[in-house]
């Protein structure tokens, strides 16, 4: 985490592990007392954010984010892929044009609903390269290639959510001390069984974040305290507040 290049913080198998123990290391400098009323993660967040609320242990969550991360590694061996962040843009033309593409046998999907105006898609090289231009003619601010070791939450990932789906059927998971809201469905969760499965089919789904943020305003969330390697998601929450 603090000796290597900026080339090996970029392969998703060192990335995944390094994020996950820094945002737990946070979320415990809050002492004994840090009990939150509800938690979300924003994809490898989900994992740090379930030991936060004590559905997963910290061994456990390791484990499980090294298999995950290097499962997701092998995938962008095999096929690469990338990702790219589309500003100004709504939701649903973003949508219309990935379904245009894939029509023609392309790969290339929304994979991260960060704010309103502000949506990550991803795929193979040659679908992301092909859905850029499209997006800028359809209106989009900015249609930015991201520098990403893969197609993360994607159709490009279903091998490794194959592989991720036995570790974490072997794996305890306890009821959380709060509800969890999961990628998947933006929903909240305890039931342990429920939880596990979202988190199978969260590495080739989007990431609801905008959809989860709303849920848990409307929830009664007043506070938000990011746990986490910077302030993304804080920055994130304050455009989904508007």
């Amino acid at each position: 985490m603090f000796s290597g290049s900026d080339e090996d913080l970029r392969r998703t198998d060192i990335t995944q592990p390094a994020v996950f123990i820094h945002s737990v290391a946070v979320a415990k400098s809050h002492g004994a007392d840090f009990k939150p009323d509800m938690v979300a993660g924003h994809s490898l967040g989900e994992f740090s954010a379930l030991v936060a609320c004590g559905a997963l242990s910290f061994e456990s969550g390791l484990k499980l984010v090294s298999q995950r991360a290097n499962a997701m590694q092998k995938c962008c061996e095999k096929v690469p892929g990338t990702m790219a962040a589309i500003i100004g843009l709504p939701d649903a033309k973003i949508e219309e044009i990935c379904a245009g593409l894939n029509g023609k046998g392309m790969v290339v999907v929304p994979a991260n609903y960060n704010s309103p105006g502000q949506v990550v898609i991803s795929g193979s090289k040659e679908a992301i390269a092909a859905a850029c231009p499209l997006m800028t003619e359809a209106g989009a601010k900015r249609a930015l290639p991201l520098v990403v070791g893969g197609a993360f939450h994607s159709p490009l990932m279903t091998p490794a959510k194959d592989e991720l789906a036995k570790a974490i059927s072997e794996t305890q998971f306890n009821t959380p001390v709060c509800p969890i809201y999961q990628n998947v469905d933006a929903k909240p969760h305890v039931n342990p069984d429920e939880i596990k499965a979202n988190l199978v089919t969260q590495l080739n789904s989007p990431v609801r974040w905008t959809q989860s943020v709303l849920n848990m305003i409307a929830d009664g969330a007043e506070e938000f305290t990011e746990c986490g390697p910077g302030t993304v998601l804080t920055g994130l929450i304050k455009r989904i507040r508007g």
